[in-house]
């Protein structure tokens, strides 16, 4: 690997990506959407190019060069007033990209990144891993589907003969969440005071920055056609708040353990609001609700295995996190 094209590069988990190639002395082009916020790139030695995934003639032109892509742009979010977009982007744009790689003759991988939403869950506190079969048909959340129909379509380019490898951010935080992205909200939901209840069910977290180096890991030694989980640490949403609220040094009380069905309630109050009145994303949807009552927890033994990943104490990274939210005025 010596050049490689990052899509979605001025993102949250795209911008860790381009550093940690950076630091590995790899040549970078990075694919920016027209008038997208790149202050996570300012400064960095790269090749930026301006262009949307969903013009095919642009993304020809954005891999001409390079060897090595990492597919990263992608809608990450639990509430849009109009839906259309998500399933542009992450479905024809993510084909649009795996179509013009797999139709070239000079790209030796690709990076396909995905998410654990587009993993099964077993019920309980069971630890699912890659092979762990979808089953969130029901749910009725939009990301989650595209995500793990363009997973689908992406093992599909590597059983046709692409040299791809797909990875599965958990949920992602650190320095850098401009968005900021629903992760990240939580925990300045969780330091404003803005969200004092916790409930049954519990997320998988990961420094950003272990996952960006995870990318880089799968370009090098992952296997042609494998998923590799990129988590960290399962916990409980009251693990969660606890945590939070220690790494904020704070010493607030909260509601633990309020019933499901008044989360989800206030959940959908919140939702209507946005709809009809704020038109911006609420705290959380009911759809949100439901999933992180999953207990989403998840097995990485096979990306520290195989990929030799390695990874931060999430305390130490929940400290940064909170104090680059603090230094832009995001809490």
């Amino acid at each position: 690997m010596k050049n490689a094209l990052v899509t979605g590069a001025a993102g949250f988990i795209g911008s860790h990506v381009v550093r940690q190639l950076l630091d590995d002395n790899i040549a970078v082009r990075a694919l920016i959407r027209p008038g997208e916020n790149t202050v996570n790139l300012k400064g960095l030695d790269i090749e930026t190019m301006e262009g949307d995934i969903l013009d095919n003639a642009r993304v020809k032109k954005a891999i001409a060069g390079v060897d090595t892509i990492f597919h990263l742009a992608a809608i990450y979010a639990i509430w849009m007033e109009n839906w259309k977009p998500i399933y542009e982007v992450n479905l024809q744009g993510s084909r649009n990209v795996l179509w013009a790689a797999f139709k070239s003759d000079h790209i030796d991988r690709v990076v396909y990144t995905s998410s654990i939403s587009a993993l099964g869950v077993e019920p309980g506190k069971v630890l699912n891993n890659e092979t762990t079969p979808f089953n969130q048909y029901d749910l009725g959340s939009h990301y989650v589907l595209t995500k793990y129909l363009s997973q689908q379509e992406a093992l599909g380019f590597a059983a046709n003969g692409l040299n791809l490898v797909v990875v599965n951010p958990a949920f992602p935080f650190g320095p850098g969440d401009i968005g900021p992205t629903p992760t990240g909200k939580i925990i300045i939901d969780v330091v404003s005071g803005l969200n004092m209840t916790t409930f049954d069910g519990g997320l998988n977290i990961v420094d950003v920055r272990d996952v960006a180096k995870g990318h880089v890991l799968a370009a090098q030694k992952g296997k042609t056609g494998q998923c590799y989980i990129l988590g960290n640490v399962n916990v409980t949403i009251t693990e969660l708040m606890k945590m939070i609220y220690k790494a904020a040094g704070r010493n607030r009380s909260f509601i633990p353990k309020v019933p499901l069905s008044i989360v989800k309630g206030g959940a959908t109050a919140m939702k209507l609001w946005s709809d009809r009145f704020s038109r911006k994303p609420p705290m959380s949807t009911p759809v949100d609700v439901s999933y992180a009552a999953n207990y989403l927890y998840f097995d990485n033994t096979k990306a520290r295995k195989e990929l030799g990943l390695e990874f931060r104490p999430v305390e130490a990274s929940l400290k940064e996190a909170i104090a680059w939210f603090k230094k832009h005025k995001m809490v």
